[in-house]
């Protein structure tokens, strides 16, 4: 099992989580519970009630809708991230490759925990408007910005 600083490094490279600030990370890692999945596993299908993110502890998982290939999430990598934000099901399904643990975080621990941390909540949105400009930026390149 990681211990709560072995979870903070990993969602402190999280894009969402970019701008919180190190120690309010633990308070994050509080709530991350591990979990382990097989080959084959699947994780969640599309339509799915998003209810969680994950971060790629070590493993595969294929993010996919039906056949089509999305991307594949590496050691590292979060998947389903939109959960934490939005009501909205599952767009993609995610089925294990290799053997899998991973870290989830759960949308309503999530919520609740933003609701009595200002830190955390600055941080997320800091990030998400960093995002959000990134986007505008490229595809608005080359004209006015707002």
């Amino acid at each position: 099992m990681l211990t709560v600083v072995e979870k903070v490094i990993f969602l402190q490279d999280v894009d969402v989580f970019s701008e919180v600030p190190t120690e309010q990370l633990a308070y994050l890692a509080a709530i991350a519970e591990e979990e382990t999945f097989s080959q084959g596993e699947i994780i969640y299908r599309e339509q799915d009630p998003a209810e969680a993110m994950y971060l790629v502890v070590e493993g595969k998982v294929r993010l996919h809708r039906g056949s089509l290939d999305i991307t594949v999430a590496d050691p590292g990598d979060p998947f389903g991230t939109w959960a934490l934000f939005d009501d909205e099901p599952r767009v993609s399904a995610a089925t294990v490759l290799e053997e899998a643990r991973l870290l989830r975080l759960n949308k309503e621990e999530f919520v609740d925990l933003l609701a009595d941390n200002v830190g955390i909540t600055q941080g997320v949105l800091k990030a998400l408007v960093k995002r959000m400009r990134g986007l505008v930026g490229r595809v608005g390149a080359g004209s006015t910005q707002a």
